[in-house]
């Protein structure tokens, strides 16, 4: 994707907008590759930069901010989320997954618990292990999980996980399983989203 980036000047703010297909390395070479006609818009001026179009994770934000800061140093304000909730699901929904009906729970899934729904479920705090979650549509889980989750319980495929950090021995998507394994002593990298891709693959990151 060669033009994923689309600057336009505004009275008040520089308008960068990613194309929201895009991937995060096609979004930082592509950035690179610009920098240089942002800079001649501004010469002295100080004009914000606001940056919209695809809902970015934290750490995707902070590099892109910093490839921008390391020639303007301009106020830099994304219009994406910075914590973890609904907005920061990363698979764009179809409408009747969008419309689907949703479950909120409050507090943490014990070892022994089952909560279970035919359409999205979410969960305000973290799915212990031994715990288990059943979704016909999404989870969301705004705390850790642990436990057994298992989204598109129904056969959807285009059902996803998000989680503030996904340290679950195994989910499932659909009818298709990932196990996680993690050697000792390997250093813990955060993961946040599960989907199924174009060919069917769980995809965890």
């Amino acid at each position: 994707m060669n033009n994923c980036i689309n600057i336009n000047m505004k009275k008040n703010q520089v308008i960068i907008k990613i194309d929201e297909n895009a991937e995060q390395r096609e979004i930082v070479s592509c950035l690179k590759k610009k920098i240089l006609e942002l800079k001649n818009l501004y010469k002295d001026d100080k004009t914000p930069i606001l940056i919209t179009g695809k809902i970015l994770k934290n750490r995707e934000m902070e590099e892109i901010q910093s490839v921008i800061k390391k020639f303007i140093d301009v106020q830099i304000d994304f219009d994406s989320p910075k914590v973890l909730g609904l907005h920061g699901i990363k698979k764009t929904f179809y409408k009747e997954v969008a419309t689907s009906e949703t479950k909120f729970h409050k507090g943490s899934l014990r070892s022994g618990q089952r909560l279970e729904f035919e359409g999205s479920i979410v969960i305000i705090g973290d799915v212990n292990a031994g715990a288990e979650v059943v979704a016909g549509e999404n989870i969301v889980v705004v705390g850790a999980l642990r436990g057994l989750a298992h989204a598109g319980a129904k056969g959807n495929k285009d059902a996803v996980i998000e989680a503030v950090d996904i340290e679950a021995v195994q989910i499932r998507i659909a009818d298709i399983v990932k196990e996680i394994e993690r050697d000792e002593g390997e250093i813990h990298k955060v993961k946040t989203s599960a989907y199924i891709n174009d060919k069917d693959e769980l995809i965890l990151e």
